[in-house]
């Protein structure tokens, strides 16, 4: 009896994922691509049961050949099912802002390398070909996308640049887009008989793009608000990544006529960026294994897929098509080395791309395979039943010819030329760092292998040979090791900058277990680690300052949350910002207090004394910083800051409980019910935790305006009125307050922090209890000289009008403002830092400008 209808189709795919699982192990061995493997595998599959189809004497197999051969899967099935998740998931594995670096290296091979290779390709087989030239051109951008599974696989398995893999999975990311939408565009004037407008086709390709673009990265955002307010259903949370990817693709490509692969991976980078600050750790990590699953099932099928169509479509195959496929395909060579060898040295020049070296132009030229989706595509011309039979006869041989090519001698072969050009090997900065590693590693390694050996019982002779060959290899690498003549100070500086910065975003990530944190929180600070990367990659030293600097700074929306509560009394968006910024300063002080261990325990071993105290300098300022912004809002909201720690210790310590009851579940010394009871316990606990705090923005106001000597002799029910009228201001080091000859409109009276005017040769300091720009309006004038913020400070901004009526009414506020300000002009009057509710009062630091304005060298 035969398997018939579903049935039967969910056999064949049964045994197509049995033989996907056998054949990467099987490719392993060989030592070859599981791509090549697969399309041999999935041509091999095709013919057989084509074969058996035609031949009378296997009866018994004709239903599993049909199965296979009539698989229920064509062109459309190919680009809706397979594309979005391949593209999704390329784009959401890649690093985005090591891919932003080599934005313009990436766009030249995605958009201009196409172009190329199409108009190559094109105008190379129109002579020969018998076709027209739009038929010429639809070949050549059906075979002008290249498939980087292929490529990456090899360079993931030899250790290859990792630069090296993230320009080839860059390229792939927007390389099927262009070659769909130059198709797309082709294949309409085919089959419609109309003549091409390149600037229509122009206008149309980069609206499609753009579009693609902002459509990609808006859902994707909404997508990330809506995880956000799950309340951490993990499984929710992941299937909402699942269904993000075939929406924004379906949305763009049937309904918007945008490109649903550049949408689809727009949307995929932005999960790339955000998704880290948006999902817990532990549901970060089991999203991509769930999706690494997913695309190994899916990128194996589409392979062996469409590799089982090859037979089909090469039907009629006579030797002057042989001389076509070759012509293709040297013309492609041709168009993609000019475009890597003679536009990439140009983007070097230009500054717009970092340099890329000779050996890996000759394996980005080489390594340009085709698989499914040119196959994919090819077939799409194939089922069109208004292209001509002729057209289809050429389309589907030369395309599948020009992919078994690339596949059988480019992929065969990219193994050998990776290794021939050594891109397997670390560079010397690398590998002295390896021999550091290793010259210190192993001396620990030793002793770590003493102390087990004893403690299990192991005899003397078996430790002794073991630990010997370890102190053997330590010897030999401290002999080898060129650490301090291969890296100058100012490298390892570098080095000890990025480390720092992935180990802060590390200890980020952890906390981000915690669950009650603010995700918004978690993504500025993740984000800024980021940048500090970066900045140390590309900067050195000047270039992590400045993103630290960046991290402490007011946000654009703070600033606007500010301006709201100031020009129109809006208080709520200024209080929630308050209260982020709080647990943002917070956070950032746990982190900076880890990091100094850190510095301490794991890199003054590998770095040396001398860097780490460079580092460590660093990390001062950083703290310093941190503690003056911390400071400045918990000397005046100390009950919310109280609240606040508390409730985040709270949550580490719930955190704690629960792991020391897994790891007791784990140890079975607790019943799965048992344990189950305790989590629920500390989930109730949690949950009470996650009540929001309350914060009032306003609280004390009065209070510190009596503080103002300038306001002694003021009535309290004034003070109490003038209170509610005056607006809250906090600025940050080097920000304007007043510009030199500007009118001012408000008087600032300063809380907390330091400010500077320069007045000729002079610099007056503004601290703790001072009226800024209050001299000015008594005196009618402008602001001589620009007053900015050397610290971070808190101030109340009082409108002119209401500061002018309670001078009218309170003459001693003028006496005490113009007095104080002869003071400060000769030199008798010292500006404070802080003044505390307790009535004490801090003089500023000497250095207080280095700290704010280090040295960058």
């Amino acid at each position: 009896m035969m398997v018939t209808g579903l049935a039967a189709i969910l056999l064949a795919l049964a045994f197509l994922l049995t033989l996907v699982s056998l054949i990467q192990p099987l490719a392993k061995k060989l030592v070859i691509s599981e791509a090549v493997l697969l399309a041999l595998v999935g041509i091999i599959l095709g013919g057989a049961a084509s074969l058996i189809i035609r031949s009378s004497a296997t009866d018994l197999l004709d239903g599993a050949a049909e199965a296979l051969i009539y698989f229920p899967i064509n062109s459309e099935a190919f680009l809706l099912i397979f594309l979005p998740i391949l593209v999704f998931h390329g784009a959401m594995g890649i690093d985005v802002r090591r891919l932003a670096q080599e934005t313009a290296t990436v766009l030249l091979l995605a958009v201009v390398a196409v172009i190329v290779s199409t108009a190559t390709i094109g105008f190379a087989l129109y002579p020969f070909a018998g076709q027209s030239l739009v038929v010429c051109l639809l070949l050549g951008s059906i075979v002008a996308t290249t498939d980087p599974s292929a490529v990456a696989g090899i360079f993931r398995e030899i250790g290859a640049a990792s630069r090296l893999t993230r320009l080839v999975e860059g390229e792939a990311l927007l390389n099927d887009a262009a070659a769909i939408a130059i198709f797309t565009i082709l294949l309409t004037a085919e089959t419609a008989h109309q003549h091409i407008q390149l600037g229509d086709a122009a206008l149309e390709f980069l609206t499609a793009f753009g579009g693609a673009i902002v459509v990609g990265i808006c859902l994707a955002r909404l997508t990330l608000l809506l995880i956000a307010g799950l309340g951490g259903s993990a499984a929710a949370e992941i299937t909402l990544t699942l269904a993000l990817p075939y929406t924004v693709y379906i949305l763009c490509d049937e309904l918007l006529g945008f490109s649903g692969v550049v949408a689809t991976a727009a949307a995929g980078l932005t999960i790339s960026a955000y998704g880290p600050s948006t999902f817990r750790p532990q549901v970060w990590r089991s999203l991509n294994e769930m999706w690494e699953h997913l695309v190994y099932w899916a990128g194996s099928l589409v392979f062996l897929l469409a590799s089982m169509l090859v037979p089909r479509l090469m039907i009629g195959m006579t030797r002057w098509d042989c001389v076509l496929i070759l012509i293709a395909s040297v013309a492609g060579l041709l168009a993609r080395a000019a475009v890597v060898f003679g536009m990439l040295p140009l983007l070097a020049i230009t500054k717009l791309s970092p340099a890329v070296p000779t050996p890996f132009k000759l394996t980005m030229v080489w390594g340009g395979l085709r698989g499914a989706i040119t196959l994919a595509l090819a077939l799409a011309v194939t089922e069109n039943q208004n292209v001509s039979s002729p057209v289809a006869h050429f389309i589907g041989i030369i395309a599948t010819g020009f992919v078994l090519i690339t596949l059988l001698v480019n992929g065969t072969t990219l193994r050998s030329l990776v290794l021939f050009l050594k891109l397997d090997q670390l560079s010397p900065v690398d590998q002295a760092i390896r021999q550091q590693i290793l010259a210190i590693g192993l001396g620990t390694v030793a002793e770590r292998t003493r102390q087990i050996s004893d403690e299990l019982g192991f005899s003397e002779k078996t430790r002794n040979g073991v630990i010997s060959r370890i102190e053997k290899r330590a010897e030999r690498e401290r002999a080898a090791n060129n650490f301090e003549t291969v890296l100058g100070d100012r490298a390892r500086v570098n080095i000890a900058l990025i480390t720092l910065a992935n180990q802060e975003r590390s200890l980020l990530l952890d906390l981000f277990r915690i669950q009650g944190l603010s995700r918004r929180v978690m993504e500025t600070l993740l984000r800024t680690a980021e940048s500090m990367a970066d900045g140390a990659h590309l900067e050195g030293r000047y270039g992590y300052v400045r993103a630290l600097k960046k991290r402490l700074k007011p946000t654009l929306r703070f600033r606007i949350a500010q301006a709201l509560h100031s020009h129109l009394h809006i208080d709520q968006p200024l209080i929630a910002c308050m209260m982020e910024r709080f647990e943002m300063l917070i956070i950032a002080h746990l982190v900076s207090l880890s990091l100094q261990r850190f510095v301490r325990q794991r890199l003054e071993p590998t770095l040396g004394p001398r860097i780490t105290e460079i580092v460590s300098e660093v990390l001062g300022r950083q703290r310093k910083l941190l503690d003056d912004a911390l400071e400045t809002l918990r000397l005046h909201y100390s009950g919310y800051s109280e609240a606040l720690e508390s409730r985040i210790l709270r949550q580490i310590a719930l955190r704690l409980e629960d792991e020391e009851y897994g790891a007791l579940a784990a140890d079975n010394l607790i019943s799965e019910e048992v344990h189950r009871e305790l989590h629920r316990s500390i989930e109730t606990r949690r949950e009470r935790l996650n009540t929001p705090l309350r914060f009032n923005l306003k609280s004390g106001i009065e209070q510190r305006l009596r503080a103002f000597a300038a306001f002694n002799g003021v009535p309290d029910a004034v003070l109490s009125k003038l209170s509610r009228r005056v607006s809250l201001q906090f600025v940050s080091p080097g920000e304007i307050l007043f510009r030199r000859g500007q009118n001012p409109s408000v008087v600032y009276a300063q809380v907390a922090g330091l400010a500077e005017a320069h007045l000729g040769e002079q610099d007056i300091l503004f601290g703790s209890g001072d009226l800024i720009g209050a001299t000015s309006i008594l005196e009618n004038s402008r602001i001589p000289g620009t007053v900015r913020s050397l610290q971070f400070g808190h101030l109340l901004a009082i409108p002119r009008p209401i500061f002018e009526k309670m001078v009218h009414h309170y003459p001693i506020v003028r006496r005490t403002v113009l007095a104080r300000s002869a003071m400060r002009s000769e030199g008798t009057l010292e500006a404070y830092v802080v003044h505390t509710d307790e009535g004490s009062r801090l003089a500023p630091t000497h250095d207080i400008k280095n700290l704010i304005h280090p040295n960058p060298s």
